[in-house]
C-alpha cells in the first residue's frame, strides 16, 4: 500500500479506533501502521465471509449462492488493493466520478489485473452520469426510471455493447429513498423490454431502512423477493429478463437480507472502517 495515501487519508477523516461486532475503524497514526491496517481489513473481510456462510447456512442455502459486493466509498485506492488481495472480486461504488478516477488507478495494479473485478454502480445514477456509467460499470444497481433506462440504452447501443442493470425498488415507501414503487415495477420491465434492446435485467435491489435490530428489516427484504418472484412467473422465456439476482443487504442488516434470498450484499464500514464525520 502507498504509505502516503494512507496517510493522507487518514489525516483527512481522523478515523477512530473501533472494532466491535464485526464493524472496523482503523487508528491510523503514520507509516508503521499501514501494515496493520492492511491486516484489519484482511480480518475484517473473513469474519463478514464467515456470517455470511452462517446466514446461508441457517436457511438451507449455500454460502457460494451470495457476492459479497465490498462498498469502496471515498476510500483509497490502497485500502480496495488490500480487499482484492484478501480475495475481494466485486467492488461497489456510490458515485460515478469518484469510481471512474478509483478505477482508472486500480486497473494499473498488478492484483487487479490479476482478479479482474467486477465493479458496481450501487448509487443513484443521474441521467447526464449515463454514458461513463455504461463505460465503466459491469453492473448499474440503481435503475428506477424509464427515462433513464432509455438513456442507458442510448449509450449502450452507440458502444455496440449490452448493458446490466438491475431495477431499484422502494420497498419500504421511505421518501428519502430513491427506487421506483412496487407497483410500478412491471410497466418499467415491459418498457426495456419493448423499447431498450441492449439492457439485460439481472434482478432488482433495495435499501431497507435503518433499524436498531436488524431483525426488523426482514419484511423489506421478503417484499423484494416474492416481488421477484411473481416477476419471473409473468416474463418467464423473456431472454432480456433473467432477474434472479437480488442485492439487499448492508452492514447492519445482510445476514435478515441472505435469509430472505439476497444474492448479493453491499458491505461497506463492516470491512474498512466506520468515518468519521468530514
Amino acid at each position: 500500500m502507498h504509505v502516503r495515501a494512507v496517510a493522507s487519508w487518514c489525516r483527512k477523516y481522523e478515523a477512530a479506533s473501533l472494532i466491535s461486532e464485526g464493524k472496523a475503524g482503523f487508528l491510523l497514526v503514520g507509516e508503521t501502521m499501514v501494515e496493520t491496517v492492511k491486516q484489519q481489513i484482511h480480518e475484517q473481510i473473513r469474519i463478514v465471509q464467515e456470517r455470511i456462510a452462517q446466514a446461508a447456512q441457517r436457511v438451507g442455502r449455500r454460502p457460494e449462492e451470495v457476492r459479497l459486493i465490498a462498498v469502496t466509498k471515498t476510500h483509497p485506492v490502497e485500502f480496495v488493493v488490500a480487499a482484492l488481495e484478501a480475495g475481494i472480486t466485486d467492488i461497489g461504488e456510490n458515485r460515478v466520478q469518484e469510481a471512474v478516477a478509483k478505477f482508472g488507478a486500480l486497473r494499473l495494479t498488478p492484483i487487479a489485473q490479476q482478479v479482474k473485478p467486477r465493479f458496481h454502480l450501487i448509487g443513484h445514477l443521474q441521467t447526464n452520469k449515463a454514458k461513463l456509467a455504461v463505460e465503466w460499470f459491469h453492473l448499474i444497481h440503481s435503475l428506477d426510471s424509464t427515462k433513464l433506462a432509455d438513456e442507458l440504452e442510448k449509450h449502450a447501443a452507440t458502444r455496440g455493447r449490452m448493458c446490466e442493470v438491475l431495477i431499484q425498488v422502494n420497498v419500504s415507501g421511505e421518501e428519502t429513498k430513491f427506487g421506483i414503487e412496487p407497483v410500478q415495477v412491471r410497466s418499467l420491465v415491459e418498457h426495456i423490454l419493448q423499447e431498450c434492446p441492449h439492457l439485460v435485467v439481472r434482478g432488482f435491489m433495495t435499501m431497507a431502512p435503518f433499524e436498531a435490530i436488524a431483525e426488523a428489516t426482514r419484511p423489506h427484504f421478503r417484499k423484494l423477493r416474492e416481488l421477484r418472484d411473481s416477476l419471473l412467473q409473468q416474463f418467464c422465456g423473456c431472454e432480456r429478463f433473467l432477474a434472479h439476482e437480488l442485492s439487499m443487504g448492508m452492514t447492519n442488516d445482510y445476514e435478515v437480507a441472505i435469509e430472505e434470498g439476497a444474492t448479493m450484499v453491499r458491505i461497506g464500514s463492516a470491512i474498512f472502517g466506520v468515518r468519521a464525520a468530514h
